[in-house]
């Protein structure tokens, strides 16, 4: 890096000069009552306000949105219920009829055996 050059009195005017500067650009704006600042600020207002809104019906999509899946989620645990209890239900008289089944079977074997034994009688 170059040694600096300038003197403490070149920067002290430089320094100056930067603040007379800043100062005019400061002056140089119009004051807060004008129309030009008064109409920006109701413009920003405005877009504030319509922000605001948009957010607001995007937050109401995404309530709806979120009350529709819940509800489509709800109904399919219904129908999964319903499904398993049909399921339950075909599966004890699937069970009811192999036990009736069974049992006409196991009457008709025990009928043979009795008239097996009266025909040696």
């Amino acid at each position: 890096m170059a040694a600096r050059k300038d003197t403490f009195d070149e920067r002290r005017t430089d320094a100056a000069a930067a603040r007379q500067k800043l100062l005019e650009r400061f002056k140089a704006r119009p004051p807060a009552d004008a129309p030009e600042v008064i109409a920006r600020l109701e413009a920003q207002k405005a877009q504030g306000e319509a922000r605001r809104q948009r957010e607001a019906a995007a937050a109401q999509r995404a309530a709806e949105k979120a009350a529709a899946l819940a509800a489509e989620k709800a109904a399919e645990e219904a129908a999964k219920k319903a499904a398993a209890l049909a399921a339950a239900a075909n599966a004890a008289q699937e069970a009811r009829r192999r036990t009736a089944a069974m049992l006409a079977a196991q009457k008709a074997e025990r009928d043979a055996r009795i008239a097996e034994k009266k025909k040696r009688r």
